[in-house]
């Protein structure tokens, strides 16, 4: 591990038994055919994008190269596949000195992707590709269907940052990459400390209703929370009355009072009768801060409203109902033999019931008109044409085993936000609609 570089706290263990019985058992195959040297080209891509979504976030590259790089099968995990016979000796020995020396070619993360988009290519023998699909997959579908949704709140927001507060709402930690994902597609912090912890991402929290009941009255809980964290914290309103609430904590805090936050009731009428009540009561300065099963479209019918923050839990973590961005990882080229220098041929699966990929090593590029704004995803095997040479997405992440491409969350973050606003207008809506940017394929042979 190099997280050393980016000042992050916490190794990641071996990520070798992060995959499927049948990646193992296709590897002793191969190995007994002859075949698992062959050199081989797999892609990950969506065939389509979750209904009405207009485009989706490349999320979790940087959490793929950690994986990759501790996939290791030490000897806890030898002895337990032994013990399982779920693989033989010779397979065992092989899997012993395993170290994935391929390259690894993808949309950097925080890029925009539409159905087709290659956003990972990995090459190297067929073995030791085949042992990470389903480590590479669990991730890039989970963040980046988190980050679409992260994204698609984003924009509602506008200019009013988002808390992410689903910690509770998920696996511990899954919690942690949904807070990295919900950062990268434009969240400002997350109230899970373990997200803090390992990712430096800026964590918030004040207090919650259990608070206020535990002290003998509202005014109570408001005083020790302010003598302990100072004026300029957030006060919670809604456990008993609101308007006395509200009063209340502008009496014990002052109108230097930093916040209320709401988190029942109607929140739009709410928003504004407490905005109209603190400005009354001089507190002109103090935010509100709305939570309580927001998504998009609850932020969005709040953009009238005086509201300064919002913060999202269970519908940030589950994918605002898409909880998966349905990626898949599917060969698309072998070499005829083990020779280095053998030539690659396209392969592909041939099925209806739409799930057909295309063959051959694919590069991708993104047009754009004449104003800058993106206008189609380009897709191809073989040359790229030269004037979209500039254009090209994928970026080298490993080169001969060796991560090349680790970079800051505020790097990944600042690519989406930029990226987006790329897109259509059109991208931003919230209605029903098809991906904003066709996809074009151009066929130029394997791409060998």
């Amino acid at each position: 591990m190099v997280d050393a570089d980016l000042g992050l706290p916490v190794s990641v263990p071996s990520t070798a038994l992060f995959t499927d019985h049948y990646e193992l058992t296709m590897l002793q195959a191969a190995l007994k055919a002859g075949t698992a040297g062959r050199r081989s080209v797999f892609e990950v891509f969506a065939r389509r994008l979750p209904d009405g979504r207009r485009y989706g976030v490349v999320c979790g590259t940087g959490r793929v190269l950690d994986a990759v790089e501790n996939f290791r099968f030490d000897e806890d995990v030898l002895r337990f596949l032994r013990s399982r016979g779920i693989v033989d000796d010779p397979t065992l020995e092989w899997l012993a000195g395993y170290r994935f020396g391929g390259d690894i070619w993808g949309y950097p993360e925080g890029e925009v992707y539409f159905p087709g988009s290659p956003v990972m290519r990995v090459e190297g023998t067929f073995g030791e590709c085949v042992l990470l699909e389903t480590v590479i997959l669990s991730i890039l579908n989970h963040d980046s269907a988190i980050a679409a949704a992260a994204s698609r709140m984003a924009s509602a927001a506008g200019d009013r940052p988002l808390i992410e507060m689903g910690a509770r709402r998920t696996h511990e930690l899954a919690a942690v990459a949904a807070a990295r994902a919900a950062y990268i597609g434009g969240f400002a912090s997350t109230s899970d400390l373990a997200a803090g912890f390992r990712y430096n991402i800026p964590t918030v929290g004040t207090s919650a209703h259990a608070f206020t009941l535990l002290h003998d009255s509202e005014r109570d809980a408001f005083r020790a929370q302010v003598d302990s964290l100072g004026r300029g914290t957030t006060l919670l309103v809604d456990t008993y009355d609101v308007a006395e609430a509200v009063r209340t904590a502008v009496e014990v805090a002052g109108p230097e009072l930093g916040a209320v936050r709401i988190d029942s009731g109607d929140l739009l009428l709410v928003a504004h009768r407490v905005r109209r009540q603190l400005d009354e009561l001089g507190a002109r300065n103090t935010k509100i801060i709305v939570t309580s099963d927001l998504d998009e479209y609850a932020i969005a019918s709040l953009a009238a409203a005086p509201v300064d923050a919002y913060g999202v839990g269970t519908q940030l973590v589950t994918g605002s109902g898409h909880p998966t961005a349905s990626m898949v990882y599917k060969l698309v080229a072998r070499a005829e033999s083990d020779d280095p220098g053998a030539p690659l041929v396209p392969v592909a699966k041939r099925s209806t019931g739409g799930k057909t990929s295309i063959g051959g090593r694919k590069w991708a590029a993104r047009r754009l008109d004449e104003s800058g704004v993106a206008e189609a995803e380009v897709v191809g095997t073989g040359p790229v044409p030269e004037a979209l040479a500039d254009r090209q997405l994928l970026v080298e992440l490993v080169k001969g085993g060796e991560v090349v491409a680790r970079e800051p969350l505020d790097v990944a973050r600042e690519r989406h936000r930029a990226a987006r606003a790329r897109l259509p207008l059109s991208a931003t809506q919230l209605s029903r609609g098809e991906p904003v940017l066709p996809t074009e394929y151009v066929h130029g042979g394997s791409g060998n």
